[in-house]
Formats: structure tokens, sequence, C-alpha cells
């Protein structure tokens, strides 16, 4: 399938964000922390710097439900990010109170973003593999 004009852009600045990501993470702040204590101003502003492209990945995604023309992809793609949420949002409330009550080490809060992204390749994944496996029963 030929991506349109709103598939083309949402991955040139998925994949835009995500090269910035790593540049930020494994140079500038890596090397800021392990050479001087963060503090003040300045270790507020070099710990969000990492922040900065997932959330832009949200904007990105928001945007692109907003560009998306095609009802059907517009509608699996909801469906994908309502799914990854009911999952991460799951699996953060049990860790949570397992953290709580001492059965469970702290996990920090960024890693939810991560199990987020992790959770929305699972959805997609199992989407593809049970439409490919639906196709096959017609056939």
């Amino acid at each position: 399938m030929k991506a349109n004009r709103a598939q083309k852009r949402y991955n040139r600045d998925i994949l835009v964000l995500m090269v910035g990501y790593a540049a930020v993470l494994m140079s500038v702040v890596t090397y800021a922390h392990g050479h001087w204590p963060l503090r003040g101003v300045a270790g507020v502003v070099l710990a969000l710097l990492p922040a900065l492209p997932i959330i832009g990945v949200f904007g990105v995604m928001a945007r692109y439900l907003i560009e998306e023309s095609d009802e059907y992809i517009r509608s699996r793609f909801v469906q994908q990010a309502l799914l990854a949420t009911g999952l991460t949002l799951s699996v953060c409330t049990a860790w949570g109170f397992l953290e709580n009550f001492g059965v469970a080490p702290h996990v920090y809060a960024y890693y939810a973003a991560i199990l987020w992204f992790g959770a929305q390749g699972v959805v997609a994944l199992y989407g593809c593999l049970a439409r490919l496996i639906g196709r096959g029963e017609a056939a």
C-alpha cells in the first residue's frame, strides 16, 4: 500500500524526533550527567531535554490523526492507541500497588512511555496477525 501525504509526514517527523532523542540522550545529557552535578535551572533543562522529543512524538501522532483522510486507517490507529493506553495504564496501576506494598522495586515514571510504545507495537502486530490468519481461513 502506498503511503499518503499524512503518513509520509508522520513517518518523517517520527524519524527526526527519534534521531534527536537518541542524539540528546546519548551525547549531551549523558555526558553532562557523568561529568557535572546537575543542579538548578541547568539541571532541570538538561534533565528535560530527552523528554522533549518524546512529547513531540505524541504531538505528531495527534497531528496525524487530524490529517489522515482515510477513515479506516484513522480508526485502526485510534484503536491501537486506545488499547495501548489501556494496557499501559493497567500495568502502571498494578505496578504502583505492588511498589506501594513493598513487593516490587521502584520504576522511573518515564518507563510508562516506553511501555506504551511497546504496547502499541504489540497491539499492531496482533492486529496484523489476526488479519493474516483471518484471510487464510477465507481462502
